[in-house]
């Protein structure tokens, strides 16, 4: 059973988002998987529009008049896809366990117990650095770390690993942590450049995969469900399956070792190379399941020296493979795309522009309108 703890201090990385849609992921690849929700906002159980009498705090709490086991909260969200879900009171238990000893380590004894069949186990903490979620460190030894691509977002992951370090020194347990980049909008040069330097700091503790804006993500959880069940084919379900199958991967291969020499059980080291070949082979195998229909973009401007079209099927890239070829006065590019909507923009001369010759549209984040094509 791999445990996994998503944790950042800031609100609003996309923890939560990260913790159900990762689940869902895993799920899909029959992976039989339960989430903590160990946020006392309960976003994760609001978000899977879980109703329940008990909480994690009924198994956690030693004063409450009805004490549960772990086993006996367990919401089934969909096939392998389990939830232990939190309520607000669950902010009372820090003030409970402060008096106590071994009050770091009530979640890591719970799951000791726990006699649960699952592959995966993960935790989704509360945005701060308290009680909670030293919990969670405790009674893990991975942490998933969910950063966007900005300086602030960047600058606070230290304040996380001092706490990881203080897990080590007082109770002697050492814990992984690899840095998974959220929110990222390729639309933006400043998040190429945060990225770079995120690849710089963290190096080999970031996973390959790369989450992107997405506002199908958002509107999954306002409808209580996950991305897999409101819109498989978008660019958020792509990008969560993805992850899902590098960290299949790193079961099938070891998980990268990034703790200090000093551990005791050393781990396998699989390089990023490594990896990515992995992930190529088995994307791959799955890719042939899905039809792709193949679409003709245009766009009459003669007078335009490049043009590019970016949308969610490219990952709002403008590079070569993006690059639109101009025939008769007219630029044009074929796509193959799955079942799906998709948005996307013409970049001409270095200017987004929408499709004119197309009725359809929406407002995307920023106040502009994309052009849309559904398949």
């Amino acid at each position: 059973m791999r445990i996994i703890a998503i944790a950042n201090q800031k609100g609003g990385c996309g923890k939560t988002t990260t913790a159900v849609n990762l689940a869902a992921a895993l799920a899909a690849n029959d992976k039989k998987v339960l989430v903590i929700d160990l946020d006392p906002q309960a976003h994760a159980t609001a978000g899977l529009n879980i109703k329940a009498d008990q909480s994690i705090y009924n198994v956690l709490s030693k004063l409450t008049h009805k004490h549960s086991t772990l086993a006996d909260i367990i919401k089934n969200v969909g096939p392998n896809f389990d939830i232990a879900p939190s309520s607000i009171v669950l902010s009372a238990l820090e003030q409970e366990l402060s008096g106590e000893i071994g009050r770091e380590s009530r979640l890591w004894d719970t799951l000791q117990e726990f006699k649960g069949t699952y592959d995966y186990v993960l935790i989704d903490c509360p945005p701060n650095l308290g009680l909670l979620t030293i919990n969670a460190i405790r009674a893990t030894d991975e942490i998933l770390i969910p950063v966007e691509a900005s300086r602030f977002a960047i600058s606070g992951i230290s304040q996380l690993t001092d706490i990881i370090n203080l897990v080590r020194d007082r109770l002697n347990h050492l814990v992984t942590f690899r840095v998974l980049v959220v929110n990222f909008d390729s639309r933006l040069r400043h998040s190429f450049t945060m990225l770079d330097v995120i690849k710089n700091t963290f190096k080999n503790r970031m996973f390959g995969t790369i989450v992107h804006v997405n506002v199908k993500l958002k509107e999954a959880q306002n409808n209580g469900t996950h991305i897999f069940l409101y819109d498989k084919y978008c660019r958020g379900a792509k990008d969560y399956y993805s992850l899902s199958r590098e960290m299949i991967t790193m079961d099938k291969g070891g998980m990268v070792d990034v703790t200090p020499a000093t551990r005791t059980r050393a781990k396998p080291i699989v390089t990023m190379d490594t990896l990515e070949k992995k992930m190529e082979t088995i994307l791959k195998e799955e890719l042939p399941k899905i039809k792709l229909k193949e679409v003709l973009l245009t766009l009459k401007a003669q007078d335009a020296k490049d043009v590019f079209v970016a949308g969610d099927f490219n990952g709002w890239k403008t590079d070569a493979s993006s690059r639109m070829e101009l025939k008769d006065g007219t630029w044009r590019k074929k796509i193959s795309l799955a079942q799906g909507k998709y948005h996307y923009r013409f970049v001409k001369d270095g200017d987004w522009v929408e499709d004119p010759d197309n009725p359809q549209k929406e407002m995307n984040p920023y106040g502009q309108m994309d052009s849309l094509i559904e398949v």
